[in-house]
């Protein structure tokens, strides 16, 4: 349960206790006016004792009032949760390559799963549509990724 909700709980029960304890006073009053008697009851020490009963009591529910309000207003402390993990790496299913493709895969697990087609291109000792078809194939098996940066472009192993 959130504060919020018992902040609202709490001014609820203060509530009912001020009703309860303005009745309780109603009560002793009526019962001071029958035992003293009309004239009397306003010197009469039963009605001194009431008032000091019903000021304690109004004191403690306004202790539950603003005990209540700060629930309700208080906002709580935000939790900062930092976790750890490992990243997996999910091993990539190469059965159904080629060489050169595989030869590719592995270039870029090395690479950190980034390497700027240039780059590759000069690895593998191919030319510039050698590498492009072998790149759209593993594009295509969506193993890999291109992506345009300036006038090269990056390639980027999928996860």
């Amino acid at each position: 349960m959130e504060n919020k909700q018992v902040g609202f709980i709490v001014l609820g029960i203060a509530v009912v206790l001020v009703f309860i304890i303005f009745l309780f006073q109603g009560a002793l009053k009526d019962i001071v006016v029958a035992e003293c008697g009309l004239p009397h009851a306003t010197d009469c020490p039963m009605n001194r004792d009431i008032n000091q009963q019903t000021y304690l009591s109004l004191g403690i529910v306004g202790i539950l009032l603003i005990i209540g309000l700060v629930l309700v207003f208080n906002k709580p402390k935000e939790k900062v949760i930092i976790k750890k993990f490992k990243e997996k790496k999910k091993s990539l299913d190469l059965s159904g390559l080629d060489e050169r493709e595989r030869e590719v895969i592995k270039i870029l697990e090395q690479e950190n799963g980034t390497i700027f087609q240039a780059t590759l291109m000069e690895k593998l000792g191919t030319g510039k549509v050698g590498i492009t078809r072998l790149l759209d194939k593993l594009e295509a098996k969506q193993l890999i990724e291109r992506k345009r940066r300036g006038m090269n472009n990056v390639v980027v192993l999928k996860n």
